[in-house]
């Protein structure tokens, strides 16, 4: 006779055996590790311009009489929504701890601009200002006196427009060891129009100047590291053209004087003084050439240009 429970202990060993040999013939498949969606960051938010620039102008010796320009260049500036006031240079330091108050109360950009004695004192203020730690944005000497300092290193862009030979101005200033900011020097002597008491009323000049100013609050950075200072002797009568400071760009094959100075948008003279060469120089591709630049930087087009063509192989025309 059969033994019931022996016989359902050997049928749960059987069934116990088919399925340890199951898994070991299908093992199971391993999970994989779920992968975390990478969620890109959100956009930074767009950069906000600075303040509008803090204007002083500063007159020069007898300022109501021969520096009448800055009080229209003051107008204009205000016309043009600007906080500009225009000052007697005799009360220069007065102004320079004035400056420096509002600017620890109300951080803004600080724009100096003068004439003869005046322009004297925009490098005076720019001094105190140094001491201070306080950054000065721009300032533009216009003929101003031989005495006149030298540039501190807390200006950041610097425009000197003299006539070396002015025995009332001809300040030729330039900047202290190690300046690394932007920098620009045009002397015109050779304009025979010009002189010391009309310098500073060129509408054209006035122009530009309102130009730089709006767009101090809004141009971008621009690495102080590749600012090559510019000093030029302005042809007579040609007009003044307020570059920045120079940039080196690089030669390519096919490049020439005359085709770098239209792809630029600048005159030919200026590549030949910047860079002490002819007109007509032969250049070499992996030269560097010094080129004049605005506040802001060249425009695509500009910068983008293509290379001017390769002269054919020798035996075709």
């Amino acid at each position: 006779m059969i033994d019931l429970r022996r016989l359902v202990v050997l049928a749960a060993v059987a069934l116990l055996a088919l399925g340890t040999g199951m898994a070991v013939a299908s093992p199971a498949k391993p999970k994989r590790p779920a992968v975390a969606t990478a969620v890109p960051p959100p956009p930074a938010p767009p950069a906000e311009p600075l303040p509008r620039p803090k204007i002083y102008l500063f007159r020069g010796a007898m300022g109501p009489i021969f520096s009448t320009g800055m009080d229209r260049l003051g107008e204009k500036l205000t016309k043009a929504g600007f906080s500009a006031d225009v000052y007697e240079f005799t009360i220069c330091r007065w102004v320079g701890d004035r400056a420096i108050s509002s600017y620890k109360e109300s951080p803004a950009p600080i724009v100096l601009i003068g004439h003869s004695m005046g322009g004297l004192c925009s490098v005076v203020i720019s001094e105190m200002a140094a001491k201070e730690n306080i950054p000065i944005s721009l300032v533009i000497a216009i003929d101003s006196a031989h005495a006149t300092g030298d540039v501190p290193l807390n200006v950041e862009r610097f425009i000197n427009i003299f006539m070396s030979d002015s025995v009332l101005g001809g300040g030729d200033v330039v900047a202290v060891p190690g300046y690394r900011g932007h920098y620009a020097s045009y002397d015109l002597k050779e304009n025979s129009r010009v002189t010391h008491i009309n310098i500073e009323k060129s509408d054209d000049i006035h122009r530009q100047i309102i130009e730089m100013v709006t767009q101090l609050p809004r141009i971008p950075a621009q690495s102080q590291a590749d600012a090559v200072p510019l000093r030029y002797l302005v042809p007579a009568n040609t007009p003044v053209e307020l570059w920045d400071s120079g940039v080196r760009v690089p030669v390519r094959t096919g490049d020439t004087m005359e085709s770098i100075a239209a792809a630029r948008r600048v005159p030919l003279w200026t590549l030949a003084q910047s860079n002490s060469l002819a007109e007509n120089a032969p250049l070499t591709p992996g030269q560097s050439i010094i080129v004049p630049r605005h506040l802001t930087p060249p425009e695509p087009a500009a910068a983008m240009a293509a290379p001017a063509p390769a002269p054919p192989p020798a035996g075709r025309k």
